[in-house]
Order: C-alpha cells, then sequence, then structure tokens
C-alpha cells in the first residue's frame, strides 16, 4: 500500500491511497464516524438563564462546541482510575456568566486549565437583550460518534476511486460537446486534441460519456486506487484524527484476528 498526501490542513485532508481495496479506506472511513473518541460537554448546571433559549436549547448548543482534545491526557470516565466520579483525568470543567445586551459566544466558556481553551471560540451560543444574563457550568468528557454526533470529530469523510479518463483521438471530431458539459471544467483542446486537464477533479458523471457520438471518450474509475478526504470540526487536527484513527483500526483488526485464532 501506498499512501501520498494530496492536502493536508489543520482541519482539512486529501489522501491518495494506492494498491489497497475499498473496503479498506471504507473502514477508516467508519472508524472516524464511530469510533475516534473527542471531549464534548456532557453534564451542565445552570444556576441563572434569562435568555430567550430554553435551558435544552442551550443545553444543545453548547454540546455541540468543539473542544480542544489532547487524547494523551485524557482517559473515558467509566474507565478512570476516579471510578467515574470525574476527576482532571477524564473531565474538563468550564464556566460562563454574561449579563447584559450582546452576544454570548464559545469563547465565553472559561476553562479550569488554560490549555483547554476553546479554539473555536466564535460560534453563538445565545443573543442576550437589556439585562438578561446567563450563568453556568459544564463538564466536557471523552466520547465517542456511535454514542452521539456530539462526540464526532470529523465531518463528512468520503471516497472515490482515481478516476481514468480515456480518448481515443482517431474517433473524437473535436465538436467541443464534452468540454461545455463537464461539470469539473477539466477538458480543453489544445493543438487540435482534447485533453484533460487535472485529472482528480473528475468525478466520472459520464456527461462527456454521454454527449459523444462517436464513443471517443470513457470514464471510469480504478478501485485499487483511492482518493479519500475528510474534515474535522477543530478538536483535532486533521493529522491527530488520521493517526489516532488509523491506530484504532490497527486494534481492531488485531482483536479480531485473535478471536479467529481461538475457533477450532
Amino acid at each position: 500500500m501506498k499512501v501520498n498526501i494530496v492536502e493536508l490542513k489543520p482541519k482539512k485532508a486529501v489522501l491518495r491511497i494506492e494498491d489497497t481495496n475499498p473496503y479498506f479506506v471504507n473502514s477508516l472511513r467508519r472508524i472516524m464516524l464511530s469510533e475516534l473518541p473527542k471531549l464534548a460537554v456532557e453534564d451542565i448546571v445552570i444556576y441563572d438563564n434569562t435568555s430567550p433559549l430554553f435551558d435544552e436549547i442551550i443545553s444543545h448548543r453548547l454540546g455541540l462546541v468543539p473542544i480542544p482534545t489532547d487524547l494523551s491526557l485524557l482517559s473515558f470516565r467509566d474507565e478512570c482510575v476516579c471510578k467515574g466520579k470525574g476527576c482532571p483525568n477524564c473531565t474538563v470543567r468550564y464556566t460562563l456568566s454574561k449579563e447584559g445586551q450582546g452576544v454570548v459566544r464559545s469563547g465565553d466558556l472559561l476553562p479550569e486549565e488554560k490549555s483547554w481553551a476553546i479554539t473555536e471560540n466564535n460560534i453563538t451560543i445565545v443573543e442576550l437583550f437589556n439585562d438578561q444574563r446567563l450563568i453556568l457550568e459544564v463538564e466536557a468528557v471523552l466520547g465517542r460518534g456511535r454514542d452521539h454526533a456530539k462526540w464526532q470529530p470529523v465531518q463528512a469523510p468520503g471516497f472515490k476511486y482515481y478516476p481514468i479518463v480515456e480518448i481515443d483521438h482517431k474517433k473524437c471530431n473535436l465538436c467541443n460537446k464534452c468540454v461545455e458539459i463537464c461539470p469539473k471544467n477539466i477538458l480543453e483542446i489544445k493543438n487540435d486534441k482534447l485533453f484533460v486537464n487535472d485529472i482528480e477533479k473528475c468525478t466520472t458523471c459520464q456527461s462527456c460519456v454521454e454527449i459523444c457520438e462517436n464513443n471517443a471518450i470513457s470514464a471510469r474509475g480504478d478501485d485499487s486506487k483511492i482518493i479519500f478526504h475528510f474534515e474535522t470540526d477543530g478538536s483535532l487536527t486533521a493529522k491527530d484524527a488520521l493517526r489516532e484513527s488509523s491506530k484504532i483500526l490497527a486494534e481492531k483488526y488485531a482483536e479480531f484476528s485473535k478471536l479467529l485464532k481461538k475457533l477450532k
């Protein structure tokens, strides 16, 4: 297997994976959605809320705020040495106190420890008017996407087969119809020949194939060479999300292998 990094940003990654199978890439995608852990607000104590929104709506919005997560420092509450009581090893606490006209944002959540400060600090929670106020405390714990969407750090992971576009220049009469209909604008006529630019943008939608009257062009995907892409909500970097997901997937394969050996 070969893995090439096409694009790597703090919250986005695009990989080109060769000599693989779709089921492997799909397994990685499903791990990102359901097994990759992150911090999210779980317990909320609202001391005063005179805002236009009910406590339940405020709680829901707080639960969806991305919280920076360092998986090397935290453990799941039910696996922690504190036996679920909520210690610094498994629980991160925030307070919020705001009064008077203005917008309450995610950055108004003040952490017990500065290292856990909210980085996505411009997410609107509620707008206060006149002398309205909101005072609360929250506890964030580790969880997985399979338990609730608020514990899903990776958004819209997906993949496609590497596109293969073949052109029979003997049949092509340069009618330009395929160039005009291509939704990705990757076809071009140059020096009396039809060419493909930036092949990885192709979605193999078959528009060019269907409009060509001479059957001069074909488009298909190579299922052994896959383009995989995903984004994160900011709680984990794309690099950390990929690294941790790969680790979890390897552990699951190892566990499955042990179970198979027990079969008689």
